[in-house]
């Protein structure tokens, strides 16, 4: 458990975005996509009414919030 606690975490983080960079520039995103169907599986698998008729409203409201947030930063830097 120490071993665990204590390891580096930051440089985990960077081979996995490396991991996850190869992959994409290999395959187009395809081990992105099976990986992604992959959780979805398992999820489904602990839950099977997932994604419920809220969680589907609430990832909604949550992509309607990040748009919101990316189409306020776009303009910020278009006006300088």
């Amino acid at each position: 458990m120490r071993t665990f606690v204590s390891r580096d975490w930051a440089a985990t983080a960077a081979s996995k975005r490396r991991y996850w960079a190869e992959s994409f520039r290999r395959d187009g995103g395809q081990a992105v996509w099976a990986a992604a169907q992959g959780l979805l599986s398992h999820a489904r698998r602990v839950r099977p009414d997932f994604p419920t008729a809220h969680d589907r409203a609430r990832d909604r409201k949550d992509h309607v919030a990040l748009r919101s947030r990316l189409d306020r930063a776009a303009h910020a830097f278009t006006r300088r």
